[in-house]
């Protein structure tokens, strides 16, 4: 009998990027407009992208179909 494969959650796969080690890593929210409200230090800390935490990764990664 043949078993069902896991379709990839395309709307995720187009916001998240799995490194080569196997991290998770999304661009920072509150980042793209507005920005002559927040302050500087506040703007840098959201430059470049993140890491999810291991747990939620995990999830991210198995909607992916990499887990």
């Amino acid at each position: 009998m043949k078993k069902n494969k896991m379709k990839t959650l395309k709307a995720l796969a187009r916001r998240v990027k799995v490194s080569g080690t196997g991290k998770v890593l999304h661009a920072s929210n509150f980042h793209r407009h507005l920005k002559r409200n927040k302050s500087k230090g506040q703007l840098r800390r959201l430059k470049g992208v993140k890491e999810f935490s291991p747990g939620f990764a995990r999830k991210v990664k198995q909607r992916l179909g990499v887990a």
